[in-house]
């Protein structure tokens, strides 16, 4: 074997820290927190992001160490998050609501959230319930929504309580539906709620805990309708009505800035007994590569549970793929953009089950796939 040199020092720029050679005069930084000296380099520091605390000391020219008046043990596990891009072991032993706060005071929070919710701490046979959250009176939580910033919010009767991504702060305001079917965060401080027996979409300020907007559908006989779903897609909001009377359904789209109506897709009036129609979109999801908007609803009849599956086309308006659920309809149905997959849980059989979005051309497009031994389900 060839003898060792110094070449492992010299790599690409993409290399860990402890490859790099570092001048002792220019790159090492040393700091004092709360009597504690720490010695890191100007690189580790930079990491943190321009606005940060941790990158102003890189400017520091002075011979003396920076003081910070801070808990030493509490920087070194932000230290070593800075380092890693992870946080230590020793981090478990720390209250997560001080991790918070300290993350705040050098301004590296998204750093921090961006650890705390790594894909390697969701792994499906590794999860376990690891906090029970509380919430104001008696009654139980109907639904849920959350923001890429991590915020959560839990309706529950007529209130809904939000908590912050850490889980610990949270705040509650009354509404004035008597329980909410329908919930999406906008954001950390706006949501869109609904329900089936209350008419209209709210729009609410979840920090003031007032009305902003409501948005309303009308049918022919201008009659009230009620929410049956709420989705969204990067600047869209999308809601499904269904009349007071039950005698028509509609998908309305709106601007998600001005909350303007963009247009209308899927109106049907209910003539007979025509259960095709009748049955109101109670899913909306997204699917971003493809650019089209699933709607999905089930409704139970003299023959057992049907259900529709559609994709829509918001530019044209038109239905791109459909598909009626006769055997084994939907308890639960949701599309996968990063697997391109439609995935549904079966009424009857309760089997998982998928459908390929790459080959809904196909001749057996239709053919729902059982998860785990391949069997089909005809349809």
């Amino acid at each position: 074997m060839p003898p060792a040199t110094a070449t492992m020092f010299s790599r690409p720029a993409e290399t860990p820290n402890f490859y790099k050679i570092v001048n002792p005069v220019s790159d090492i930084v040393t700091i004092d927190v709360g009597g504690q000296i720490f010695q890191t380099t100007r690189q580790t520091l930079s990491l943190a992001g321009p606005k940060s605390l941790f990158s102003q000391l890189t400017e520091s020219t002075g011979l003396a160490p920076r003081f910070i008046d801070r808990d030493p043990e509490l920087f070194s596990v932000l230290l070593s998050l800075l380092r890693t891009g992870n946080l230590p072991s020793k981090a478990k032993a720390f209250d997560v609501e001080d991790l918070v706060e300290e993350s705040r005071f050098y301004n590296i929070e998204s750093l921090l959230i961006d650890s705390l919710s790594h894909h390697s701490h969701f792994e499906a046979f590794n999860l376990e319930k690891s906090l029970l959250l509380p919430l104001n009176g008696r009654d139980s939580p109907s639904t849920v929504a959350t923001t890429p910033l991590g915020t959560l919010h839990v309706a529950h009767g007529s209130k809904i309580t939000s908590f912050d991504w850490s889980l610990r702060k949270k705040a509650t305001i009354l509404t004035q539906f008597t329980a909410m079917d329908s919930l999406l965060a906008i954001s950390p401080t706006l949501a869109a709620a609904g329900a089936t027996d209350f008419s209209g979409l709210q729009i609410l300020d979840m920090e003031k805990g007032f009305v902003r907007e409501t948005l309303n559908w009308e049918n022919v006989t201008k009659s009230g309708s009620t929410v049956q779903a709420i989705g969204s897609s990067q600047g869209l909001l999308f809601s499904s009505f269904e009349s007071s009377r039950r005698n028509s359904n509609c998908i309305m789209v709106y601007d998600m800035q001005t909350f303007s109506p963009v247009t209308q897709i899927g109106h049907y009036e209910i003539f007979g007994a025509n259960l095709d129609s009748a049955i109101p979109s109670t899913k909306l999801q997204w699917v971003e590569s493809y650019n089209v908007v699933m709607a999905s609803g089930s409704h139970s009849g003299p023959s057992g549970r049907l259900g529709t599956v559609k994709l829509w086309d918001i530019r044209s308006g038109n239905v791109v793929w459909e598909l009626k659920e006769r055997v084994d309809c939907f308890s639960d149905i949701t599309v996968s953009d990063s697997l391109s997959a439609i995935f549904k849980v079966g009424v009857n059989s309760g089997e998982v089950s998928y459908m390929d979005l790459r080959k809904l051309g196909d001749e057996d497009s239709s053919k729902w796939v059982c998860v785990g031994d391949e069997r089909k389900v005809g349809m």
